[in-house]
C-alpha cells in the first residue's frame, strides 16, 4: 500500500478544518444539514476492499438495519480502500453534506482522531466501529472484544500444539500498526503465547493488513527457521491465508496457522487442513449495534453500552473460536453466517463429506 505524504494527510486535514467556518455561518443549528430525525443523513466510512466482508456484509447489513429503524434516513455508504488521507476527505465530504453521525472503521486510528474532532465541532455524533479511535473520545465505539480475541485465538493454537505435543517455536503475524483494534489483538496474542512454553521465534506487524507483506515475511521466517516453526498465530484471516500459501510456496508442511474473521476462503481452508481456527464475529450484530446507536444518536438519545474503553462508552460482544471440530454448527448451521453450498464446491466437496458438512 503506498503511504500517504505528510503533505497529503496535511491537505486533508485542512480541507476537514475548513468546514468549520461554514458551521459557525450556517443558518441551522450545527450537525441539521442531514434535516429531522426521521430524514437523517448518517456516514458509515469503512476502510479497506483487502478484506471482502466490509463491500459483503458490513454495509448492506448497517443499511438494512437502517432501514427498518428509519425508512427516511439515508446512508452515505464510503470505503477508503486503505489509504488514511481519502478517509480524511471522505470525511469531510459527507461532513459537508450534512450528516447528522458518523460510523467509522479507521484506516489509521490516530489519524481518525481528527475526523472525530471535526465531527464533533459540528454537533455530529461519532461512532468508532470495529476500531477504536484512542486519541480522541467517540461518541460511542462499536466492535467485537479484539483483546480477547487474541487471546482466544492464541490459546486455542498454544492447546492444540501441546495436545499435539509439536516441538519448536511459534511465528506470530500481527495486524496493521496503525490499527488500534490490531494493537489489541497482539496484546491478547502475546497474553497467551508469552506464558506457553513455546518460544516466540519472531513477530511482524503487517502495513495496512495486506496479504502479500505478511506472505513475504512468512516466506523469510520460514529460510530462517526452517524445522523450527510448530505454528503461526496471525491475527486475521488474510494474514492466516498468506501464511499458508508462504509454507505451500516453499514446498513444506504447512503446521497449525490462526485466522480471524470467518471468512469464506478461511472456512475452505480449515475444512481442507490448510488452517487451523479463525474467529466468528457474526459481522450483523455489529453492523445492527452500530445501526441502532446511530439511530439513537440522531433522535437526540445517548445509547448505554456495557463497558468503557479508551475512555469512550462501549458495546463490545464476545466471539468464537472455530476449528473443524465446530464448524458445521457455528458457521454452516441454521443461524451461521456461511452456506454449505457457497463452502463445499467441487474441490472441497470430499473434506466436507469428510467432516459430515452438507
Amino acid at each position: 500500500m503506498k503511504k500517504p505524504s505528510l503533505r497529503t494527510v496535511a491537505a486533508a486535514a485542512a480541507a476537514l478544518a475548513a468546514l468549520a467556518p461554514v458551521a459557525a455561518c450556517s443558518s441551522k443549528s450545527a450537525g441539521s444539514g442531514g434535516g429531522d430525525a426521521k430524514n437523517a443523513k448518517i456516514a458509515f466510512l469503512m476502510p479497506d476492499i483487502a478484506s471482502t466482508r466490509y463491500e459483503l456484509y458490513d454495509a448492506p447489513l448497517f443499511k438494512a438495519k437502517m432501514k427498518q429503524l428509519c425508512g427516511g434516513c439515508t446512508v452515505l455508504y464510503q470505503n477508503a480502500g486503505a489509504d488514511a488521507s481519502k478517509q480524511q476527505q471522505q470525511a469531510s465530504s459527507v461532513l459537508a453534506q450534512g450528516v447528522k453521525a458518523i460510523v467509522i472503521d479507521p484506516v489509521d486510528s490516530a489519524a481518525a482522531a481528527s475526523i472525530v474532532r471535526m465531527a464533533q465541532s459540528r454537533q455530529v455524533k461519532v461512532i468508532a466501529y470495529d476500531r477504536p479511535i484512542p486519541a480522541a473520545k467517540a461518541d460511542y465505539y462499536v466492535s467485537f472484544d479484539n483483546e480477547k480475541i487474541g487471546a482466544m485465538i492464541g490459546q486455542s493454537l498454544v492447546d492444540h500444539l501441546k495436545q499435539e505435543k509439536a516441538k519448536g517455536g511459534i511465528l506470530e503475524v500481527n495486524g496493521s500498526p496503525t490499527d488500534a483494534a490490531a494493537n489489541l489483538i497482539k496484546k491478547g496474542i502475546h497474553s497467551s503465547v508469552d506464558p506457553s512454553g513455546f518460544k516466540l521465534l519472531a513477530e511482524y506487524d503487517t502495513p495496512g493488513w495486506e496479504p502479500a507483506k505478511a506472505q513475504q515475511w512468512v516466506s523469510g521466517q520460514i529460510s530462517k527457521y526452517r524445522g523450527q516453526i510448530a505454528g503461526v498465530v496471525a491475527a486475521n484471516d488474510g494474514t492466516g491465508g498468506a501464511a499458508v500459501a508462504a509454507f505451500k510456496a516453499a514446498g513444506t508442511d504447512v503446521p497449525p496457522v490462526t485466522g480471524n474473521d470467518a471468512e469464506l476462503a478461511a472456512a475452505q481452508r480449515i475444512i481442507a487442513g490448510d488452517q487451523y481456527n479463525t474467529i466468528s464475529k457474526p459481522i450483523k450484530i455489529v453492523a445492527e449495534a452500530a445501526a441502532t446507536a446511530a439511530h439513537k444518536f440522531v433522535q437526540g438519545e445517548t445509547p448505554k453500552g456495557n463497558t468503557t474503553l479508551f475512555n469512550t462508552p462501549s458495546e463490545l460482544f464476545t466471539p468464537t473460536v472455530v476449528t473443524q471440530d465446530n464448524i458445521g454448527k457455528v458457521l454452516l448451521g441454521p443461524d451461521g453466517a456461511l452456506k454449505a453450498d457457497k463452502v463445499c464446491t467441487a474441490e472441497y466437496a470430499a473434506a466436507c463429506a469428510k467432516l459430515g458438512l452438507k
